[in-house]
C-alpha cells in the first residue's frame, strides 16, 4: 500500500479480470485503498465501486486506509471492477486481488450467480496474536482474519495445531485460526455476541449471513463429550452438534437475520464440557442482482468499438451498468435474469470512417441508430433494415453512395424514420442508373417545350421539398395575409392590456404587460419603447421569423402592433417567467434537478429544430436564461428571436465585424474572428447548462472585476469535487452520476474552439441520457425505501499504519 494508482479523467475506470476458471466459478476479490496525501491536497476522495454491473461498495477511507471485500460468482468469463467518480476527489486503488475458492463453501439458499457476499469481517476469536488482523500462509483462501475478544469469554489453547490440508472441512482454516477457541466460563455459561456492541455499521434493512467454525482442541476424558446448541438472532441454527477431537467443522445457518447479528451458543444438558468458539465470519447478503449485458450486444459494441478504433474513455467495462451506460448508449433495465440490451446507439460525431460494419445487425433489440455527421462511406447496408425494432436511422452528413436498398425504403415508409441527407454520392430517388436519352432533332418549338417543362418540373420539385421541411414557403401574397390576420391596432394593445396597467417585466427593449383576449386566453404584449436598442430591423427580424417557425418549445407569437411610432410584439403567456428568475439566489423556491435537467432537454430540443429542422438553419446569437421562458406547467420555450440570422444552407456561416448577443454568453471565437456558425449557440447553450448545474449566473461582478462562471467551475472540477459545483440549495438531492454526466455535456458545449462542440442533436440524446439516469435512480431510490437498502458497509480499520506521502 505504499503505491497507487490514480484516474484522474473519465468518470469510470476499469479493470477487466479474466480468470482462467472463467464463468459460474465462485471467487473472493479484495480491494485495497491508502491515500497517504499522495496528491498533497489532504483531503482523502469518496467514489464508487462496481463489480460488473453491480454496485459494491462506497470507498470512504476516513484517516487511515480502507478493504473492501467481496465473494462472487460471475456469470461471464470476465470479472469487471471499476472504480466510479462520484462525490469528493479522484478515485484510486492501492491493490486488486482474486482468489479463486471452492464452488462448496460460503453456500446460501440463493444461488450465487443471484447474489453477492459483501466481508463484514473474519473473526479469530480468543486469538494470541496481537495483531489487528492477520494473514496465514497455510490459509490457502488468503482470508484477512481479524483478531477479536469478548467480555467473559476465556482463552483455550490446543496443545496440536490442525493442518488444514488434512482436514476434510473444505473452509480449510489456517491451523493458526483453529489452535485457539473462545471457551465460556463454565457448562451453566453461553457464549453470547451482539455485533452492536462493537461496531455500529450494519444496516438495517439488510440481511446478514455467519458462518460459525469450530474445532475440538482439548482432549477430554474417555467417555466425555462437547455437545453445544446454536441460536442466531433467538433462532436455532443446529441442536445438538457434537464436536470431535481435531476435527474442523463449519456451520452455515439456512436463514438471514435482518439488521443483526446476534448469537449464542451455549452447551446442551449432555455436554461434559463448555460450550467453544474456534471462529466466525460475517457477511452481508446482496440480492437479487443485475443482469450483465446480453452477450450477443457486448460482443457486437466491442467489434464497432475495435472496427472503428474508437477511444471514447468510458467504454470500459460492461456497457449497460445501472445508472452509468457507455457514452452515447442507452440500455434497457436489467435485473435478475432479464439481461440489458441496447436499444439506442449515438455515434454521432465520432470520426468514424469505412463502411458501415455488419456488428450492427447484431443490436437485435435497436430503436434508434444515429451515425451522422462521420466520414463513412461506401453503399447504404440493407441488413439495417432487418434490425426488428429500429424506428429512428439517422445517416446523415456522411459519404455513403449508391442506391438505397428497397427493404429500408420499405421500412422507412412504414415505422421507420430515416434521415440520409448529406450523402452527396447517394441517390435518393427510385432509379440511380443514369440513363442515356436519344433526343431526336426536331422543330425547335418542340425543344423548347421540352426544356419548359423539365424546368417547371425541376421547380415543381424544389418547391415540393422546401414545403415538406416547413420553412419559408409561403409566398409573399401569403405573406401578407398572415400579416394582416395578426396585426392588432394600438387601441386593441390598450384594451387587451387594460391600458397598459399590468407590468409583468422590463428590458432593454421596452416594456412587457399581461393581456388578456376575448377567448380569456392571456399573452404577453411587448411594448418596444422609442429608445430601445432593439430597433426596426429586429422588430421586423422576429415578427417574420415567428410567422413561419413552429415548435412546442418556441414561444409562439400571437400577434403584432406596428402602427406609427409604435411597435409590439404579442406573445403566448409563460406563467412562470424567465429561466434566470428562478436561478437567482433571491428566488425562495429552488428548482429541484430534476425540473432542471427537463428544462435543460426542453431548450435543447427548441434549439434543435432552428439548427436542425429548419431548412435553412437558424442561428439564435442570443441564448441566454433570461431568454429561457417557462409556462405554467414548467415546460420550457426559447424566446427572443430578435438577433436571429437564417443561413443560406446547412454548412454556411457569417462574418460579423460587430459579434451580437449577451456579454457571459458569447462565444469566445465568435468574438475574436467574428465567424458565427450553429456552433456558436451551441456556447451559449452551455453556459445555459453550468447555470442550471451552479445556480450561479454566467458572469458575477466580485468588486471591480467581473467572474465568468467557466472560471468559477473548472478549479472545482480539477478538484473532482461535484457537491462543491452543484447549486447548495438543492441540499445534495440529485444522483451524482447525472451531475457528473451534466457537468460533461456542459463543459463540451463550452469548448473553446467550435470544432471540438458537438452538434446539438448530439447534446439532445445525452441531455436525454442524464434525465434518464436521475429517473432511474429515483425509481432505484423508492424501490430501495420500500424493500431493502443495497448501501454497503465494508470493512474499515483503525490502526498505527499510515502509508507516506507519495
Amino acid at each position: 500500500m505504499n503505491t497507487l494508482r490514480s484516474f484522474p479523467e473519465g468518470k469510470r475506470n476499469c479493470y477487466t479480470l479474466k480468470p482462467k476458471q472463467g464463468k459460474n466459478h465462485k471467487y473472493l476479490i479484495r480491494a485495497y485503498f491508502a491515500y497517504g496525501n499522495y496528491d498533497g491536497k489532504n483531503q482523502t476522495p469518496i467514489f464508487d465501486l462496481y463489480v460488473g454491473v453491480n454496485y459494491w461498495d462506497t470507498v470512504n477511507l476516513g484517516k487511515y486506509y480502507y478493504i473492501s471485500e467481496i465473494i462472487h460468482t460471475p456469470t461471464t468469463d470476465t470479472i469487471h471492477v471499476c472504480l466510479v467518480k462520484t462525490v469528493v476527489g479522484i478515485p484510486f486503488i492501492s491493490a486488486l486481488e482474486l482468489r479463486p475458492l471452492n464452488n462448496s463453501i460460503y453456500q446460501t439458499p440463493l444461488p450465487s450467480s443471484q447474489s453477492l457476499l459483501i466481508n463484514q469481517g473474519m473473526f479469530d476469536v480468543a486469538s494470541t496474536n496481537i495483531a489487528t488482523h492477520s494473514r496465514y500462509k497455510d490459509d490457502i483462501y488468503d482470508r484477512l482474519w481479524r483478531t477479536i475478544n469478548v467480555a467473559y469469554w476465556y482463552q483455550l489453547n490446543g496443545s496440536v495445531d490442525i493442518d488444514p490440508a488434512t482436514t476434510n472441512d473444505p473452509y480449510k482454516l489456517p491451523s493458526q485460526v483453529l489452535r485457539s477457541a473462545a471457551q465460556s466460563y463454565n457448562l451453566s455459561y453461553s457464549l453470547n455476541f451482539d455485533y452492536d456492541s462493537i461496531w455500529k455499521d450494519l444496516d438495517k434493512s439488510s440481511k446478514y449471513y455467519v458462518y460459525f467454525h469450530f474445532a475440538e482442541i482439548q482432549k477430554l476424558p474417555l467417555g466425555h463429550k462437547r455437545i453445544i446448541n446454536i441460536t442466531l438472532d433467538d433462532k436455532t441454527v443446529l441442536s445438538p452438534l457434537t464436536l470431535e477431537y481435531l476435527k474442523p467443522l463449519t456451520i452455515t445457518p439456512q436463514n438471514a437475520t435482518q439488521g443483526y447479528v446476534r448469537f449464542n451458543i451455549s452447551a446442551t444438558s449432555q455436554s461434559h464440557a463448555p460450550p467453544i468458539l474456534n471462529a466466525f465470519e460475517v457477511y452481508k447478503l446482496i440480492s437479487p442482482l443485475h443482469s450483465p449485458t446480453h452477450k450477443t450486444d457486448v460482443d457486437a459494441i466491442l467489434d464497432i468499438k475495435k472496427r472503428y478504433k474508437m477511444s471514447k474513455l468510458d467504454w470500459q467495462g460492461d456497457p449497460c451498468v445501472a445508472n452509468l451506460p457507455w457514452e452515447g448508449l442507452t440500455c434497457s433495465s436489467a435485473f435478475n435474469h432479464t439481461n440489458a440490451r441496447i436499444i439506442s446507439l449515438n455515434l454521432s460525431a465520432s470520426k468514424l470512417t469505412g463502411e458501415i460494419v455488419t456488428s450492427f445487425s447484431q443490436l437485435s433489440e435497436l430503436e434508434s441508430l444515429d451515425l451522422s455527421f462521420n466520414d463513412l462511406s461506401g453503399s447504404l447496408p440493407e441488413f439495417l433494415a432487418d434490425l426488428p425494432k429500429l424506428k429512428i436511422l439517422n445517416l446523415s452528413g456522411n459519404k455513403l453512395s449508391g442506391s438505397i436498398p428497397i427493404a429500408l425504403k420499405e421500412k422507412s415508409n412504414q415505422v421507420l424514420q430515416l434521415s440520409l441527407a448529406d450523402n452527396p454520392g447517394l441517390c435518393l430517388t427510385d432509379s440511380c442508373k443514369k440513363k442515356k436519352f436519344v433526343i431526336p432533332l426536331v422543330a425547335s418549338i418542340s425543344a423548347l417545350i421540352i426544356i419548359i417543362l423539365l424546368v417547371s418540373l425541376a421547380i415543381w420539385i424544389i418547391l415540393k421539398t422546401k414545403k415538406r421541411k416547413g420553412l419559408l414557403t409561403n409566398s409573399t401574397k401569403e405573406k401578407s395575409l398572415e400579416l394582416k390576420n395578426r396585426a392588432f391596432s394600438y387601441s386593441k394593445i390598450l384594451n387587451i392590456t387594460n391600458n397598459l396597467q399590468n407590468l409583468i417585466g422590463e428590458g432593454g427593449f421596452g416594456k412587457v404587460y399581461l393581456g388578456t383576449l376575448k377567448n380569456d386566453t392571456k399573452v404577453a404584449v411587448k411594448l418596444l419603447s422609442q429608445s430601445s436598442v432593439q430597433g426596426h430591423r429586429e422588430f421586423r427580424s422576429e415578427l417574420e421569423l415567428l410567422m413561419v417557425v413552429h415548435h412546442r418549445h418556441l414561444v409562439s407569437l400571437i400577434g403584432y402592433c406596428e402602427e406609427g411610432g409604435v411597435r409590439a410584439l404579442i406573445y403566448e403567456y409563460m406563467a412562470n417567467g424567465n429561466l434566470r428568475e428562478h436561478l437567482s439566489d433571491k428566488n425562495p423556491n429552488a428548482l429541484k434537478w430534476k425540473e432542471r435537467l427537463q428544462i435543460a432537454l426542453d431548450s435543447a430540443y427548441g434549439l434543435d429544430y432552428l439548427h436542425n429542422g429548419c431548412k435553412p438553419p437558424i442561428v439564435h446569437r442570443d441564448l441566454k436564461t433570461s431568454n429561457i421562458l417557462l409556462n405554467e406547467n414548467m415546460q420550457a420555450k426559447i424566446a427572443d428571436f430578435g438577433l436571429s440570422r437564417t443561413f443560406k444552407n446547412e454548412i454556411d456561416s457569417h462574418i460579423s465585424t460587430r459579434p451580437a448577443g449577451t456579454f457571459g454568453y458569447l462565444d469566445p471565437e465568435y468574438q475574436t474572428s467574428g465567424n458565427l456558425t450553429r456552433r456558436s449557440d451551441v456556447y451559449s447553450f452551455g453556459i445555459i447548462l453550468l447555470e442550471l448545474i451552479t445556480g450561479q449566473p454566467a458572469v458575477r461582478r466580485e468588486g471591480d472585476t467581473f467572474n465568468h462562471i467557466i472560471q468559477w467551475v473548472t478549479p472545482k472540477l480539477e478538484n473532482g469535487d461535484i457537491h462543491s459545483i452543484v447549486d447548495p440549495r438543492l441540499q445534495g438531492n440529485y444522483s451524482a452520476n447525472s451531475a457528473w454526466k451534466f457537468v460533461d455535456i456542459a463543459m463540451s458545449c463550452t469548448a473553446k474552439s467550435a470544432i471540438q462542440r458537438s452538434d446539438i442533436s448530439q447534446i439532445v440524446v445525452e441531455v436525454k441520457e442524464c434525465l434518464a439516469l436521475e429517473m432511474s435512480t429515483e425509481k432505484n431510490m423508492r424501490k430501495t425505501n420500500s424493500n431493502s437498502s443495497l448501501y454497503i458497509n465494508s470493512m474499515q480499520f483503525d490502526s498505527d499504519f499510515l502509508p507516506s506521502a507519495r
